[in-house]
């Protein structure tokens, strides 16, 4: 599974405006319930607060992968948002975050959700791939840092 194969280009937000938690999750849901006309947006926000409230998605090096189930989605719908500020976000390293991966999967996924969980967790490990989407000027250039590490496996 590639990460070019979840997220399209008009599915990076280079400049979240959010400097909480709660707000990012919204601005995220609200954005993508904007691009994709079967996610209600009051949904999305309940589920992906809800799995926060659960443990934190953020998993360190600046990086979140926040996620949750609709029965409204048919496939794996993604966003790609960043904080040039950062944002507590109760990470495992208690550093900012600024990197937020939103996956969001039909209730009936399982084995195509955690495979993408997995995909975009080994991704975003890497240092200089999540400088490279840090020092990004557009969201243009953030899909083009994604496709072309995405090409390296």
């Amino acid at each position: 599974m590639k990460i070019v194969d979840l997220i399209k280009r008009d599915m990076i937000l280079p400049a979240l405006q959010s400097t909480d938690k709660r707000g990012l999750l919204e601005e995220l849901a609200t954005y993508m319930a904007s691009h994709h006309t079967r996610i209600d947006r009051a949904s999305l926000s309940r589920v992906l607060i809800e799995r926060e409230q659960l443990a934190s998605t953020a998993i360190g090096e600046g990086v979140a992968i926040p996620h949750g189930k609709l029965g409204s989605v048919g496939e794996i719908v993604a966003c790609l948002g960043r904080a040039r500020d950062g944002v507590e976000f109760d990470s495992m390293d208690g550093q900012p975050t600024f990197l937020f991966f939103v996956l969001v999967a039909p209730e009936s996924s399982t084995g195509a959700h955690l495979k993408a969980l997995a995909r975009i967790s080994r991704v975003f490990k890497d240092p200089e791939f999540r400088k490279r989407l840090l020092e990004a000027p557009d969201a243009e250039s953030m899909y083009t840092v994604v496709a072309t590490e995405d090409a390296k496996y």
